[in-house]
């Protein structure tokens, strides 16, 4: 298995050797492309999946510090935390494997907590808006998440 990640196109593309398996919408940094620590962009060049997360449990569920939460994303809880970076259902955690562009100080992809993860089914796909990680639906990321294996290679590029 291989993803790719197209940000022009906010699309994330599954292969299994050459062959697309699936297709997904999804939402890239509002800040576009980049690598720096804290520039709230989304990492460009070559990944792997170092941890995945979030196995089992249900769909809407909050992860804080890629710990699950008691909460539950409902609107209530949104109008409670309007301004609240949503973590939710699964994540993939990013580990860049390119020294000094994706991978090292000052731009490590993993250290910087760049995730393919859940967010609220209101937030929308295909148009640019995290700060830094992939949003996906979460009936998509759940989907994905089984597919997936850690060290699975992630291609995350700009075209």
């Amino acid at each position: 298995m291989h993803i790719e990640i197209s940000i022009s196109n906010q699309v994330l593309t599954l292969y299994k050797k050459k062959s697309i398996i699936k297709r997904y919408s999804v939402s890239t940094a509002k800040k576009g492309a980049g690598e720096i620590m804290n520039s709230e962009c989304t990492p460009r060049g070559e990944h792997v999946i170092a941890e995945k997360i979030g196995e089992g449990a249900e769909e809407n569920s909050v992860f804080v510090g890629r710990v699950q939460t008691d909460e539950s994303y409902d609107l209530q809880l949104r109008k409670l935390q309007p301004n609240r970076d949503w973590i939710l259902t699964r994540i993939l955690w990013l580990k860049g494997i390119e020294d000094g562009k994706n991978k090292g100080s000052g731009l490590d992809s993993y250290e910087r907590y760049i995730y393919i993860h859940g967010s609220p089914d209101d937030v929308e796909m295909g148009k640019p808006g995290s700060k830094g990680c992939v949003r996906m639906k979460n009936s998509d990321v759940i989907e994905l998440f089984d597919l997936v294996e850690v060290g699975t290679r992630v291609t995350i590029s700009e075209k």
